[in-house]
């Protein structure tokens, strides 16, 4: 996975994306997506240091199987709120 973290006037902003979905786009139910490396790319991260992420973040955005499956798992996105684009998953979590 790679994690990117960007500090926001409104607080951390996290995206996460399965290294194999970087540049790639994706549709589905009228909604398209395209995983740009501009924002998506970032370090490799495992597991515990996306969860770390996402629980320090105001708001995330997550592309891929494991980025998303790490998301829901930590319980920071209810998997009926992921959306499925073209064969990937999308989530985006907000704190408010």
């Amino acid at each position: 996975m790679l994690l990117a973290e960007r500090d926001t006037p409104e607080g951390l902003l996290v995206s996460v994306c399965d290294a194999e979905d970087l540049g790639e786009t994706f549709e589905g139910d009228g909604v398209s997506l395209t995983a740009d490396p501009e924002f998506y790319d970032g370090e490799a991260a495992d597991a515990d240091a996306v969860t770390d992420a996402l629980a320090r973040c105001s708001v995330a955005n997550l592309v891929g199987e494991e980025s998303v499956g790490v998301a829901v798992e930590a319980g920071f996105v209810a998997e009926g709120n992921v959306l499925d684009l073209d064969g990937t998953r999308h989530a985006q979590y907000l704190r408010l």
